[in-house]
């Protein structure tokens, strides 16, 4: 029977100084995981990594710009030698990318959201493929949105970028499944992140309790649970899959 740990995994995780990324740091962690802790803010990522020693943990953090694609695999070969190899990619790094389709920044936020949202997620797999494929439980688990899925006034840029990583994971799970990898993907749905900070309190109850069955907004380690659950080696038969971790936001109809 496969294992349902992931003690002593090396597990690399983007966006990792806040909100999910953070949540799944942690989780993974707390695990027995060695977690590479990836940000393109420095302070903060590296501020994680010394809490989590701290705590008695095995992490490290690099700084990293998931937009530059000679970087990703300088970090990428960094994480490899400093832990000695890596079995988990968690491509989590975001950005948010609202822009009407007939305003004058449109094209910029487009452009920036498929660089960082879609595009560094394949350069990421790039860069880790070679490792995975030493690994004996390879996982790659891309973090899109329920965004995806559906889509809010004045967001294409960053719903088409979204679309794109479950077209992407999809893809993927073909063309590495005779390998043993899998890729899945999630979709998070409303959930309190520093993205979501800027929405009044009282205008996030009136929305979960609109749109989601269980009525609230989710955690980040809520999400990193089921990250984390597709990352065991027991997990070795999902693959290709697009799971929504939204409350119930879009199985509901009314």
């Amino acid at each position: 029977m496969n294992s349902r740990s992931v003690a002593n995994s090396v597990v690399l995780v983007t966006g990792a100084a806040s909100g999910m990324g953070r949540a799944t740091a942690e989780v993974f962690a707390a695990e027995g995981a060695h977690v590479a802790c990836i940000d393109i803010s420095g302070d903060s990522v590296r501020g994680l990594a010394e809490e989590m020693t701290g705590r008695g943990f095995s992490a490290a953090a690099w700084t990293l710009d998931i937009a530059d694609a000679a970087a990703i695999k300088t970090v990428v070969g960094e994480v490899a030698a400093r832990f000695g190899g890596i079995d988990i990619l968690v491509n989590n790094a975001g950005v948010s990318g609202f822009a009407p389709i007939d305003s004058d920044e449109y094209e910029d936020v487009w452009v920036r959201s498929f660089a960082i949202l879609l595009t560094a997620q394949q350069r990421l797999v790039r860069a880790v493929l070679p490792y995975l494929r030493k690994s004996a439980a390879p996982r790659i688990v891309n973090i899109a949105s329920t965004e995806a899925l559906g889509a809010t006034s004045r967001d294409s840029p960053y719903a088409a970028a979204k679309a794109g990583v479950t077209g992407l994971t999809r893809a993927l799970a073909v063309e590495l499944g005779p390998e043993g990898i899998t890729v899945n993907c999630i979709c998070p749905g409303p959930i309190t992140t520093g993205m979501t900070a800027g929405v009044p309190d009282a205008d996030k109850e009136v929305y979960a309790r609109r749109r989601t069955a269980l009525r609230r907004y989710g955690r980040p380690e809520e999400v990193a649970h089921m990250t984390l659950s597709l990352c065991l080696p027991a997990a070795s038969y999902i693959t290709g899959a697009t799971i929504p971790v939204d409350g119930g936001l879009m199985a509901r109809n009314a």
